[in-house]
């Protein structure tokens, strides 16, 4: 049997290259790592952002609300000023007027109260004389001697009165009653030994306008 042979040209031209070894893949956990902390860093930067565009905003609104009080308290002090100008203007006429007012109160007052002291004497001349007579019985002993001096019109109205009195006390009163024409109708002079009470109405009338004039006196914008 015959064999045939088949023979090529060997190509001693052709090179061969060793192929790269495959790189291993990353590992996933690292590349999860990396992720999160690009994801917190992103986070943490937009935090800065609206941290620094809240703090823009509240010192803005500051300076807002600052400027607003320096404007209110300028205005608050001008109106204040032309108050008190005003107030100036008219404090003078105020005083005068208040001044015034008082000096005619006091004048009025001092009128009223010499006519209602007088009038107690002069229209109830007997009530004022009893009304003495019983201070003068509540500052002497019992049974002490009471010389009562009145004018003649006055006698029979005294005893009733004095009479009227002895019947309501236990005591014996001792009042003598005696006119004396020197005195006026509703004067009278109480005596006893160791003392007296007088019922003048002038000398009444005289104390309130006393009083009253110092009061008077003592008022603002009372000439001296």
């Amino acid at each position: 049997m015959e064999m045939s042979f088949h023979t090529r040209p060997f190509a001693f031209d052709r090179v061969f290259v060793d192929a790269p070894a495959a790189r291993p893949a990353e590992a996933p956990e690292a590349m999860s790592i990396e992720i999160e902390t690009l994801r917190a860093e992103l986070s943490r930067m937009r935090e800065d952002h609206h941290t620094e565009l809240a703090r823009a905003r509240v010192d803005g609104f500051e300076a807002g609300l600052a400027q607003a009080r320096n404007e209110r308290e300028a205005a608050l002090l001008s109106a204040v000023d032309a108050i008190q100008a005003d107030l100036e203007s008219i404090g003078g006429t105020l005083d005068t007027t208040r001044a015034e007012l008082t000096r005619d109160a006091a004048e009025l007052a001092l009128a009223a109260a010499g006519h209602i002291a007088g009038r107690a004497i002069t229209d109830q001349p007997v009530n004022a004389i009893d009304d003495a007579i019983g201070r003068a019985l509540a500052q002497v002993a019992r049974g002490t001697e009471l010389t009562i001096r009145i004018h003649p019109d006055l006698e029979t109205d005294i005893a009733e009165r004095i009479a009227r009195r002895q019947a309501g006390d236990r005591r014996r009163l001792n009042l003598h009653v005696t006119p004396d024409p020197s005195l006026s109708p509703g004067d009278a002079r109480i005596e006893w030994d160791e003392g007296g009470l007088m019922v003048d109405r002038a000398a009444r009338e005289a104390a309130v306008r006393e009083e009253l004039e110092g009061l008077m006196m003592a008022a603002p914008g009372r000439p001296n």
